[in-house]
């Protein structure tokens, strides 16, 4: 029996079973999926990213609204009305006209210039976040993507103890007929056959899931992909500056930039509120046709220069400039708040690459090739038939890559969040 059963016990075996039991998640013939690919739709029109360039193109406008207030403007306007002249006695008579108006503002002591300068920061603060947004997207299309890989490693050893411990399973109802075991080692035999089909089950479930998120991640919602290329990550080699050398550089981190010009923004906002009560220079220039008018005086043509001082206006600016003061106030706070969260992420992301890259990924390499000489030294006992199944060492091998490759993935991830924080490659960095 044990010669017969290793014929059917070797490696091509189990790679039979996999397949067999593999899930079927997209149609044959499907192009393979690679990171750069899938990184390229980190500017398709994503909701999020919709969400930034409408928030730009609001501040654009905003920008045009503004600098358009001292525009030329030009008015017509009808005039019916009765009027009673000065002279004793006189009647009411019609004084009807129609007048062509043309205004320009030659300088309003500062509003104009607050007011689009307060829209030109607003601006480069939707920019900003734009371009942070779009670094998000690709680092959650990166983490979705690792997350896909890592399913299908994880099936692969799931289904490995699965078949090992159902071929186990198997043998001991034979024994169980020749009346070698008991029962009760029958049941435990078959519970762990049973816990690990469920644990294996699991797992291809969430090769769905990991598939669903990643095209949801890729604006691709319902296009499952069936596989994906396995990156080779080179820049997870490169030497990781110090924390101590990264912290300065943090000030070139796209929020932190965005929510600076948004303060610069409102301070502006601020002085444009002040200068509402300055006076206000404008020229003008008329003209005018009054019919068959009875009264003395015509203006055909008038042309003039128009000052303007507004002495009283109510509350209405000191209300809209407490406002814009308390708005300022919140938004230094959320500065504030914002670069100490920016400093906290990037210790957490700088930690998590020192350690995996220094350390864990040593380790998990060792582990690796002492699973592989494990699996070797099983294979020759297997050979000379003091060994009934390479099973449990062959998922014990699968898992131990899976734990390889996964330390590449998060390595890859918090770099990849650290050049989202300092807003720059960290290659450049290095060499800096």
């Amino acid at each position: 029996m044990r010669r017969g059963a290793r014929h059917w016990l070797t490696p091509g075996f189990w790679c039979l079973l996999l397949s067999l039991l593999a899930p079927n998640l997209a149609a044959q013939g499907g192009k393979v999926l690679t990171l750069e690919q899938a990184l390229q739709a980190a500017d398709a029109a994503h909701p999020e990213v919709q969400i930034a360039e409408a928030e730009r193109e609001m501040a654009l406008a905003d920008q045009a609204a503004v600098g358009a207030r001292r525009d030329l403007s030009v008015t017509a306007e009808g005039r019916l009305q009765r009027v009673k002249p000065a002279n004793p006695g006189a009647d009411y008579v019609s004084d009807n006209s129609v007048r062509l108006a043309a205004r320009k503002n030659l300088f309003d002591f500062g509003r104009a210039y607050n007011a689009e300068g307060a829209a030109r920061a607003l601006v480069e603060a939707r920019d900003l976040n734009l371009i942070d947004t779009r670094d998000q997207r690709r680092i959650d299309i990166m983490a979705r993507y690792f997350d896909v890989l890592i399913a299908d490693h994880q099936f692969i050893a799931d289904n490995e103890y699965m078949a090992a411990a159902y071929v186990t399973f198997d043998h001991a109802r034979e024994r169980l007929n020749q009346k070698l075991i008991s029962r009760v080692d029958l049941a435990e035999l078959d519970a762990r056959y049973q816990a690990w089909l469920i644990k294996r089950n699991d797992s291809q479930k969430r090769q769905r899931i990991t598939r669903a998120l990643l095209a949801l991640a890729m604006n691709q919602p319902g296009q499952l992909v069936s596989e994906l290329e396995d990156p080779r990550l080179p820049g997870n080699n490169p030497p990781l500056p110090d924390y101590e050398a990264l912290l300065p550089l943090l000030e070139n981190n796209p929020k932190l930039k965005a929510s600076r010009q948004s303060l610069e923004a409102s301070r502006q906002r601020m002085d444009a509120n002040r200068a509402e009560t300055n006076p206000s220079l404008d020229a003008e220039l008329e003209a005018n046709d009054y019919g068959n008018r009875k009264l003395p005086g015509r203006d055909a043509v008038r042309a003039g220069v128009v000052l303007s001082w507004p002495f009283y206006q109510g509350s209405r600016v000191s209300a809209q400039l407490a406002r814009e003061q308390a708005q300022f106030h919140k938004l230094q706070a959320e500065a504030e708040k914002l670069k100490r969260d920016l400093q906290q992420m990037l210790l957490s992301a700088w930690m998590d690459a020192e350690q995996l890259q220094k350390t864990t990924r040593n380790a998990t390499r060792i582990q690796a090739d002492y699973r592989d000489l494990m699996l070797e030294r099983a294979r020759g006992q297997y050979e000379m038939e003091l060994k009934t199944t390479l099973g449990d060492t062959m998922a014990a091998t699968a898992e131990a890559k899976l734990h390889q490759r996964a330390v590449e993935y998060q390595l890859a991830l918090a770099l990849a969040k650290l050049e989202a924080l300092l807003g720059q490659p960290l290659p450049q960095l290095a060499k800096k």
